[in-house]
């Protein structure tokens, strides 16, 4: 009993000693200088984006009035140039893009995990064009949307309906991993107790799996919405204008975006055209960072623990 007591003893001092070399060898010089480095490189990134925001913020702020938002761009009085359109523009691409994107992100996410067979060449294939499709440049999703409308006989681009496709199409991959990493989190225990009850595969997906996984969902869907309200260039290939001074009415209705304001107005010298181009990125940072904080209000107010 005594030489178990002993053993035991040694081995936990073994443990210890192990611990204790392991904790040292952590601070180290080189870990040190490493963790600064990690650090530093944080808060320089940190301090480099908030001097931006402040510096935008700054410059906008003698244009953060009412006509900004009410009024339509003008060329001939810059000092109250507004972004109706713009505004009312990225809203609308937004609702056709959830609208486009969206329903058929979920069925395909849906499909690749809970039906699909792994073994099969051609889910493979689309599994591995789907990892490279999330890394594409924005850019090239405008001009699939300039083929996709030219096949469907469009003789225009710059219209929410192609704007709404090369939205669409840039977020897609995106809400397709996001749902699939969702639907993946459910536990395989609320699929087995349902299919165990007697319900289908898709009876099972439909109304256990999927409501489960709409937590994660709407948050990476609302993430994508978040990351093309920003993007310009497809819509620059697509063909959406800048001076447009009327407000959208349907979804063959020629429109612009708030995007597509702010880089034609940095591009003009005028002072005044820069300050309200500044204030126009704030107006867009709102609206970013209002979705985000949907996003993040929906996880928290509907994630569940397994």
């Amino acid at each position: 009993m005594s030489a178990a007591v002993t053993t035991a003893r040694e081995v936990t001092e073994a443990v210890n000693a192990s611990v204790a070399t392991g904790r040292s060898r952590d601070r180290g010089l080189a870990s040190l200088l490493f963790l600064g480095a990690l650090w530093f490189s944080l808060f320089f990134g940190v301090m480099v984006l908030v001097v931006l925001i402040l510096d935008t913020v700054i410059t906008g702020a003698p244009r953060f009035d009412g006509a900004l938002i009410t009024d339509y761009s003008s060329r001939v009085h810059p000092e109250s140039t507004g972004f109706r359109a713009g505004i009312l523009g990225s809203l609308w691409l937004m609702l056709f893009t959830a609208l486009f994107a969206v329903p058929l992100g979920i069925a395909a996410a849906l499909y690749l995990e809970e039906f699909s067979d792994s073994n099969r060449w051609w889910n493979r294939l689309i599994e591995l064009n789907l990892q490279n499709l999330a890394a594409v440049p924005a850019i090239v999703y405008g001009l699939l949307a300039v083929a996709v409308m030219a096949a469907m006989g469009f003789q225009r681009t710059g219209i929410v309906l192609g704007g709404a496709i090369a939205l669409a199409l840039l977020i897609l991959p995106v809400i397709i991993i996001t749902t699939r990493e969702a639907v993946r989190a459910v536990p395989q225990e609320i699929r087995q107790g349902s299919l165990a009850l007697g319900a289908t595969v898709w009876q099972t997906t439909w109304r256990q799996t999927l409501p489960s996984a709409v937590p994660g969902i709407a948050t990476g869907t609302i993430l994508g919405l978040s990351r093309a309200i920003g993007e310009a260039a497809p819509l620059i290939i697509v063909g959406l204008a800048t001076g447009v001074r009327f407000d959208p009415e349907g979804l063959f209705s020629e429109i612009t975006a708030l995007p597509m304001q702010i880089f034609s107005l940095t591009s003009q010298s005028k002072e005044e055209f820069q300050v309200a181009a500044s204030a126009a990125i704030v107006v867009l940072l709102v609206m970013i960072l209002g979705l985000n904080a949907l996003a993040i209000f929906i996880r928290n107010k509907f994630q569940r623990s397994w």
